[in-house]
């Protein structure tokens, strides 16, 4: 007697196939420092006295951190000022990064993406999956439609019962 076998046929035949960006999220904690702190008159890098507060300050409240480092003021810094912060922060921070969170965020998405198996799509109706508990950058949404633009059949964005048409083949 064969068993009996209870199919879902309309979820083992649909080729809409959800897509949720959030899931290359990492939940590294990511702080910004902003080294105005470190100049004269948050403006002028003065080489000793930027090497003396380096020293002093206290590195280790990034250990397993990511670090965004930036200056918001319209300061010249010289290539060699960013490296020294590096030196001091590398063997506490989990990675380093020279600009803003978003920028660095955006990043971080990329290298995963670029990792990802896009041929899984292949001839799909692809819905990225719009809201969640995690942020991700509007640039993620660009890149990954980008990558389902090459195997895809349909993009569209939201959820299952409400979703925006995006592109189709």
């Amino acid at each position: 007697m064969a068993e009996d076998v209870i199919v879902n046929k309309v979820q083992q035949n649909t080729k809409l196939v959800t897509l949720d960006l959030q899931k290359f999220h990492d939940d590294t904690p990511i702080e910004e420092l902003d080294i105005k702190k470190f100049l004269f008159q948050e403006l002028l890098l003065k080489e000793k006295d930027f090497r003396e507060q380096l020293k002093k300050y206290d590195w280790s409240q990034y250990e397993g951190k990511n670090l965004c480092v930036h200056c918001s003021t319209d300061a010249i810094i010289a290539p060699w000022a960013w490296m020294l912060i590096t030196s001091y922060v590398n063997s506490f921070a989990k990675e380093v990064f020279l600009g803003k969170k978003e920028a660095f965020l955006h990043q971080l998405y990329q290298r995963k993406l670029e990792e990802y198996d896009w041929g899984q799509y292949e001839d799909k109706f692809v819905l990225l999956k719009g809201c969640g508990k995690v942020h991700v950058p509007d640039s993620i949404y660009m890149l990954a439609t980008n990558k389902l633009m090459g195997t895809a059949k349909k993009i569209m964005y939201g959820e299952a019962c409400s979703n925006v048409p995006v592109w189709k083949k």
